[in-house]
Formats: structure tokens, C-alpha cells, sequence
């Protein structure tokens, strides 16, 4: 029987928590308290590259840019771009980041780099750790590889913002891949993808994670050993 009660824990606490678990730990940990149909962000949301994250949700919705687009010069399109991204298409969400923040973009699928080389720098100095996105979302990549800002997308786009999406909100619910997202949940992604756990189950949930965790690690350990290899920090 799946348990509703809340554990009240801070941020900091929640990302120690889960900071050693993989997203199949979580998987686990997820069915454990009877939410097997609940979590798993779609596997056609894939990583940038490969690498592991663990962080609290920060999230904010973006929708597709109605138009219409009207004939400009060149010089003319610049200051329009200028008005753009001042009053149309912003990042509000960016100055509330806080350390341990995994950003989680609605972009409602649209083809668009809203994030890129600089501006995930500049979250990044704030304490962003990582990006999910249903759409592009990001381009850029060779930087952002090389800078080793990790995102989770649907695919890379090319594209600027103007024309094509705009801000609408943040700090709210939204979905990503079929999963719900609220503020506060724990996002944990790594190779095997994304999986979301709502906040009021997730010190339960942690708790079989780290159950089966551990029961991972000294089977493998016990392996090890009879393979001759010697131990690593996956094992101990």
C-alpha cells in the first residue's frame, strides 16, 4: 500500500539524500511505495551527454510564439530583438536560482534554442546544475559540451527565441515527457535518463532506493572479487 505521509526535509538534506543514487535506484524506490506508473520522464528525452545529476526542480512554461512577423532591415530586426527579449521572451525564473536548482522547461515542443552557451553559464554561477526540456531547447552544444553544462532534450535545436516562443510563467506545475513536475520535486538523470519524484514521497522513496542500492553493490562487490578486478567506488 503506497504511504501518503510527508517527511519535511530541506533542500539541502533532499539532494545529500539522493546524491549516490542512480535513476534506476529511483525507479525502484518509486514502485517500492506504489507509484510504478508515475516518474519516468519519456525515453525520447534524451542526455546531451553523459553524465549523472541530481537536483530540485525549478520550473517555468514557455509557449509558441502567435506571430505575426513583419517585414524588417536588418539594422531594424536588431532593435526589435533588443525589444524581444526584454518584453516577450525573458527568463524571469533565472534570477530565483538557487544552489542544487535542476531547471525544468515547458517549451510546449517547439523547435527553438532558448538555452545556449552563455546564458547556462551565468545560471550555472548561480547554482543551476542541470536543464530538462520537452522540446530543443538548447544549441550551442559543442560550448555546452565543452563547458560541461549537462541537459536532458527532446533534440538540439538551432534557432534564436525571437518569432518563436515566448515566456508565460514560472515556479509552477508542469509536464515533461508525461510526467508532472512540481517546484521542489527531486529530479535524478543520468544515462538511463530522467525520472522525477514528487517531493512529499521523496525521503520514503530514497529510503528503497538506497535499499536496493545497496544490494547492487555487494552483489557486484562479491563479482568483483571473483573476477579478480579490483574494487571500485561503484562497489563500495
Amino acid at each position: 500500500m503506497m504511504s501518503t505521509q510527508e517527511t519535511k526535509v530541506s533542500r539541502e538534506e533532499l539532494l545529500e539524500l539522493y546524491d549516490d543514487l542512480r535513476v534506476t535506484d529511483v525507479r525502484d524506490g518509486l514502485d517500492w511505495v506504489g507509484l510504478h506508473g508515475y516518474g519516468t520522464v519519456d525515453h525520447s528525452i534524451q542526455p546531451l551527454f553523459r553524465t549523472k545529476v541530481v537536483g530540485i526542480a525549478r520550473t517555468a512554461r514557455y509557449l509558441p510564439f502567435e506571430g505575426p512577423m513583419t517585414n524588417k532591415t536588418g539594422d531594424e530586426y536588431t532593435e526589435w530583438v533588443k525589444w524581444y527579449y526584454s518584453e516577450v521572451c525573458n527568463d524571469p525564473w533565472g534570477a530565483d536560482i538557487e544552489p542544487g536548482d535542476f531547471v525544468c522547461l515547458d517549451v510546449a515542443g517547439v523547435d527553438v534554442g532558448l538555452l545556449g552557451s552563455n546564458n547556462t553559464l551565468d545560471f550555472k554561477a548561480k547554482g543551476a546544475r542541470a536543464y530538462l526540456t520537452n522540446g530543443g531547447g538548447i544549441r550551442d552544444t559543442d560550448e555546452v559540451i565543452h563547458q560541461g553544462i549537462p541537459v536532458w532534450s527532446k533534440f538540439i535545436s538551432q534557432g534564436m527565441d525571437q518569432g518563436r516562443i515566448r515566456y508565460y510563467e514560472k515556479d509552477i506545475p508542469i509536464a515533461i515527457g508525461g510526467v508532472a513536475i512540481y517546484p521542489g520535486d527531486v529530479v535524478v538523470a543520468d544515462g538511463d535518463g530522467v525520472v522525477v519524484v514528487p517531493q512529499k514521497y521523496a525521503v520514503e522513496v530514497a529510503k528503497f532506493a538506497h535499499q536496493e542500492l545497496s544490494g547492487d553493490k555487494e552483489g557486484r562487490r562479491r563479482l568483483y572479487e571473483r573476477l579478480g578486478w579490483d574494487l571500485d567506488e561503484t562497489v563500495l
